[in-house]
C-alpha cells in the first residue's frame, strides 16, 4: 500500500501520532508519504522523513493564558491560500496514494472524497462548535457552518479513528459528539506512540520527580513560573522543567537546587517513563503519552480552550490526575502533587492504563485494520 498522511499542524500531537503510524507501516513494508505545514513539517523532516508542503487550515493565537478565538479566526483567514485546494489536489494526484490518513485535516479528507480515494480520518474532537459558543452572532453562525461541514465529512469517510482508550477509559469522550449512525465507523485504536513502553530506557532522576512540559507558547509562561514557585516550597520533590523553544532559559536566574531547566528536547518519552507525575497543558496527545507510561497528569488547560478543558475534567474525574487552572496558587499545586504521589488509587489507575496501552497496541491495530479492509476492497 502507498499511505499518504495529511496532518493538521496546529498542535504537534497530530504529527507525533502520524509519525508513530508511519513507522509501523514502513516496518511492515508499505510506502509512506507525509503532507504537512509549519513546525509540523519541520518535525517530520527532523525525524528523517520527507514531507510535502500543504496549505494550513487553522491558525491558533492567544495571550495571557487564553485562546483568542476571534484573533484565531482572523489569523486563519489571513493565512488561507486561495490556491491551496488545487495545489493539494495536484499533490494527491501526483502521489497516487492507495489510501489517505488525514489527522484532523479536513481539507485533505474532502479532496480524498472527491478523488474517490479511501480516506481514514483521525480525530480526538468532533464538537468544534464549542469554540464558538457565547462568542457573538457572527461567530455562532460560523460555528454552525463548521459543524455542518465536518458532519458531512464524517459521513463520507471510510473510518473515524479515535486515538484514545476505548470507553469507559476514553480521555477525549467529552469532546466527541457524533451521530449514532456513525457508530459503525468509529475505531478506538488506543494511544499512538512512536515507541513502546519496554523500548524506552529509563533515566536516573532524583525521586520523587516531576517533569513539567509547560512552556511551549509565550502565554503559558505564567504557569511555567508558578511551577518554579511551587518547587521552592518543598525541596524534597525534584523537577525537570522543559521550557520549549520560545522561552530563553537564561532569563530564569533564581532556580532552586531541586529544579533542572532544559530549553528543549526532541524526545520526552524517557522523562515521562522515569518521572512520578507530569505537569502539562490539556493537549490530548501529551496526556495519551503520559498515561501510556503510567504517569499521572497535572493539567493546566488553556483558558477558553474547550477541548483542553474537557480533557482535563476527565483526567480529574477518572482519577488519572488533577485539573488545575492559571489561578491555582503554588501551595495548592504542591498539595495536588503530593496527592498523586501518595494516594494508591492513582497508582492503580496508572498501572491499568499502562498495561492497556500495550494490549491495544494502537499503531499495529490501525495497520492491520487497513490491510484487512483495503485487501477486501481490492479483492
Amino acid at each position: 500500500m502507498r499511505i499518504m498522511f495529511l496532518i493538521c499542524g496546529e498542535g504537534l500531537g497530530h504529527t507525533s501520532r502520524c509519525l508513530a503510524l508511519g513507522k509501523e507501516f514502513l516496518a511492515a513494508g508499505h510506502e509512506v508519504r507525509f503532507g504537512a505545514y509549519g513546525y509540523s513539517k519541520v518535525m517530520i523532516e527532523n525525524a528523517g522523513y520527507k514531507a510535502s508542503e500543504i496549505p494550513s487550515e487553522v491558525k491558533l493565537v492567544g495571550e495571557s493564558g487564553a485562546l483568542d478565538l476571534k484573533g484565531s479566526v482572523e489569523a486563519t483567514l489571513k493565512n488561507t491560500k486561495l490556491l491551496g485546494g488545487p495545489r493539494l489536489l495536484r499533490l494527491i494526484k501526483n502521489t497516487n496514494p492507495t489510501v489517505i490518513i488525514s489527522d484532523s485535516y479536513y481539507l485533505g479528507a474532502l479532496v480524498a472524497i472527491t478523488r474517490k480515494i479511501p480516506v481514514y480520518i483521525i480525530i480526538n474532537q468532533s464538537n468544534m462548535e464549542e469554540f464558538f459558543k457565547n462568542r457573538g452572532v457572527p461567530l455562532r453562525i460560523l460555528g454552525s457552518m463548521t459543524k455542518k461541514f465536518y458532519n458531512q465529512i464524517f459521513e463520507k469517510v471510510d473510518k473515524i479513528i479515535i486515538p484514545d482508550y476505548p470507553l469507559p477509559y476514553t480521555v477525549c469522550k467529552k469532546n466527541l459528539s457524533l451521530a449514532m449512525k456513525l457508530d459503525e465507523k468509529l475505531f478506538y485504536s488506543g494511544p499512538l506512540l512512536k515507541e513502546k513502553y519496554e523500548e524506552v530506557e529509563e533515566i536516573p532522576l532524583k525521586k520523587p520527580h516531576i517533569v513539567s512540559l509547560i512552556g511551549g507558547f509565550g502565554y503559558r509562561e505564567p504557569i511555567f513560573r508558578k511551577v518554579l514557585e511551587t518547587a521552592k516550597l518543598d525541596p524534597s520533590i525534584h523537577y525537570t522543567l522543559i521550557s520549549g523553544p520560545t522561552l530563553d532559559p537564561s532569563r530564569i536566574t533564581d532556580l532552586p537546587e531541586n529544579v533542572e531547566l532544559l530549553k528543549f528536547i526532541k524526545d520526552t518519552y524517557p522523562y515521562l517513563k522515569s518521572s512520578d507525575a507530569v505537569i502539562a497543558p490539556g493537549g490530548h496527545s501529551t496526556m495519551m503519552e503520559a498515561l501510556s507510561f503510567g504517569t499521572p497528569v497535572l493539567s493546566f488547560p488553556d483558558k477558553g480552550h474547550s477541548e483542553q478543558e474537557n480533557n482535563a475534567v476527565v483526567i480529574d474525574e477518572e482519577g488519572y490526575g488533577r485539573m488545575l487552572s492559571y489561578s491555582t496558587p503554588p501551595e495548592v499545586i504542591l498539595e495536588c502533587i503530593r496527592e498523586v504521589l501518595e494516594e494508591e488509587r492513582y497508582r492503580n489507575k496508572m498501572e491499568r492504563l499502562c498495561r492497556l496501552t500495550g494490549e491495544l497496541n494502537g499503531p499495529k491495530a490501525i495497520r492491520e485494520m487497513l490491510e484487512k479492509e483495503l485487501g477486501e476492497r481490492a479483492s
